[in-house]
């Protein structure tokens, strides 16, 4: 059992969870991940670590509410515990100075990134963030990434908050004006496949994380596969972190919806019992 030490919605669909696990914080490097179960009969998630807290034995969580896990998540108070957290998993993200570093970040995904933003800078990269979500209520971590790196901009696509433009607009100036290295993106399917599209004609180094796709997270159910280069591969064992040139993400844009069905009726059975006060 891993004791809850806060949950708390930090926007409205938005929430952050510190929960106990000694084991993952001891391990844990950027670009890693865990599973975690609520419990005995609760479905498997896959969460990127955000931060961790050594002194106190706690990781920091950051998850949207969509599906009936996350709003089981989001009701669950500090005190509370989760039945399982498996982790770290994954492979950790390649980090050493690449020289100029383009961090950038959409949504839910803008969490993972932080810890890699931050892990680039302490290697000596100079990193700039681009932050994206579609308004500003699903916008996060925005002055933690001012803190880590040589500029954040921010983009929303109603123009709620900083820029109105998507994250690709920000990048096409910098990289007309300048030479990037490297492009760590992590965050909606169709964002990193067009960052990748942008970056791929000047060969700049884009690496992606494909976590939206894990189910069991272990490499035994093979739910996550992607094909990387022409070949299989399995998000949670060969990655999460992949190389954007070489992801075929059409066929991953297509896999993504296998469950959609089965996802909405969870989910609406899942409000139904609230509502007549039989959920959790």
């Amino acid at each position: 059992m891993h004791i809850i030490r806060s949950n708390d919605l930090v926007k409205p669909a938005l929430g952050k969870m510190v929960v106990e696990a000694p084991y993952v914080v001891k391990y844990r490097k950027p670009g890693q991940f865990i599973i975690l179960r609520i419990d005995e009969v609760g479905e498997r998630i896959p969460l990127t670590i955000a931060d961790v807290d050594k002194e106190k034995d706690t990781i920091t969580l950051y998850y949207q509410v969509v599906g009936t896990t996350t709003q089981k998540l989001s009701v669950l108070k500090a005190g509370d515990a989760l039945r399982d957290i498996a982790g770290p998993l994954g492979h950790p993200t390649e980090i050493k100075n690449y020289g100029t570093v383009v961090c950038i970040g959409g949504g839910i995904g803008t969490a993972p990134l932080y810890p890699i933003a931050r892990a680039m800078n302490e290697a000596g990269n100079r990193v700039i963030t681009i932050i994206g979500a579609r308004t500003e209520d699903l916008l996060m971590l925005t002055d933690k990434f001012e803190t880590v790196g040589e500029e954040t901009i921010i983009c929303t696509d109603d123009g709620s908050s900083g820029r109105k433009a998507f994250v690709t607009d920000p990048l096409k100036e910098i990289m007309a004006a300048e030479t990037i290295d490297a492009v760590v993106a992590i965050g909606p399917v169709p964002m990193m496949k067009a960052v990748s599209e942008l970056t791929r004609e000047k060969k700049i180094l884009t690496v992606v994380s494909l976590n939206a796709i894990m189910i069991d997270g272990t490499g035994m159910c093979g739910g996550c596969r992607v094909t990387i280069n022409g070949e299989t591969k399995f998000t949670c064992v060969d990655g999460p972190e992949f190389n954007g040139h070489e992801v075929n993400f059409d066929e991953l844009v297509s896999r993504l919806g296998t469950y959609r069905i089965e996802e909405t009726v969870s989910k609406e059975k899942h409000q139904h019992k609230c509502k007549i006060g039989l959920g959790k």
